[in-house]
């Protein structure tokens, strides 16, 4: 289950205060750690694809191993480490999200651009933004799927 860990290095509190902090973890804080995940899965996902992706990232997602997909996928790789400032998985579970979804994320947006520019769907055409909606809803699912590893350390 997900749990907040206390950092290490802090004094020990108090032993009046001690029951207080060790209390155990109830389904409610699973629901409100899965939920803070999610919350902040969503609003990196938000930053990296409509504020910080610059023009030349775009225009290269449909190449394959281009440096500007890379480096668009590996901004969203690296702002899930936030989350990890309040759940602390083990140093295997958080590289193996981290790389998970880098490959997940770069395969995402090339597919998307590669049926796009296959199909010569431009703004002007519903598919177009039918591709944009499939290609955000399959980001989201790849948060709940991060949500779910960490659920079940």
């Amino acid at each position: 289950m997900l749990a907040a860990k206390r950092p290490t290095g802090l004094r020990e509190p108090p032993a009046t205060n001690r029951r207080a902090i060790e209390r155990p973890i109830t389904v409610v804080d699973n629901i409100y750690l899965l939920t803070f995940v999610l919350v902040v899965l969503a609003t990196k996902h938000v930053v990296f694809d409509f504020f910080l992706q610059t023009l030349y990232q775009r225009k290269n997602k449909g190449i394959y191993g281009h440096p500007g997909g890379l480096l668009h996928s590996a901004g969203h790789a690296l702002g899930t480490g936030f989350i990890f400032l309040v759940i602390r998985p083990s140093l295997l579970v958080a590289v193996g999200i981290i790389l998970g979804e880098f490959v997940v994320h770069y395969h995402i947006d090339w597919c998307k651009e590669q049926i796009g520019d296959r199909m010569k769907w431009g703004p002007q055409q519903n598919a177009y933004w039918r591709a944009i909606g499939i290609d955000q809803w399959l980001h989201q699912l790849t948060y709940v799927g991060i949500a779910l590893v960490l659920a079940t350390m």
